[in-house]
């Protein structure tokens, strides 16, 4: 793994505060390629992704999500979305959408970007309160609010050798 890729990993944290700069549109279709790039069960693909922009859309979504009260500042949300319809291997789209969202997280990290991912699902209601805001009939599976970072939280994750077991 390149030094840049592991840097970008290592680096990435939960943003919940954004400058008001705007995500020019060919760095979100980067981001969203990165998304779209991930594997998935069988090559289905089961997922389609939201952009919003609109700050109206954001302050519905932050009034129906319980731990998205700050999504209003964020320039953009993405919503990733499972298509469960669409799946090749039952019961895996939201794997395949959670490899999605990494790729993302990572991409958005890379370019300078900060981000926060909002759970959606397994959430039933999350869900569907969000449809009718975002105009879909897939599921939403989750929010990743997308902006400049405003904020440096500290680093929370760490190599734990404990966790590791090696079978030779």
């Amino acid at each position: 793994m390149s030094d840049r890729i592991l840097d970008a990993i290592k680096n990435r944290r939960s943003m919940r505060k954004y400058t008001s700069d705007p995500v020019p549109t060919e760095d979100i279709e980067t981001i969203l390629t990165a998304g779209m790039m991930a594997p998935s069960a069988m090559n289905a693909r089961p997922w389609e992704f939201v952009v919003v922009q609109n700050d109206d859309i954001k302050q519905a979504i932050a009034a129906k999500h319980p731990f998205a009260k700050f999504i209003p500042q964020a320039p953009v949300v993405i919503v990733v979305c499972g298509m469960p319809e669409k799946e090749r291997a039952p019961g895996l789209w939201p794997s395949d959408c959670a490899a999605a969202t990494e790729n993302i997280l990572i991409q958005a990290q890379s370019m300078g970007y900060g981000t926060c991912w909002c759970a959606i699902h397994p959430y039933e209601k999350r869900g569907k309160d969000l449809m009718p805001i975002i105009d879909v009939s897939s599921t939403p599976f989750c929010l990743i609010a997308l902006g400049v970072p405003n904020d440096t939280p500290r680093m929370r994750g760490f190599y734990e050798p404990e966790k590791v077991h090696y079978l030779k």
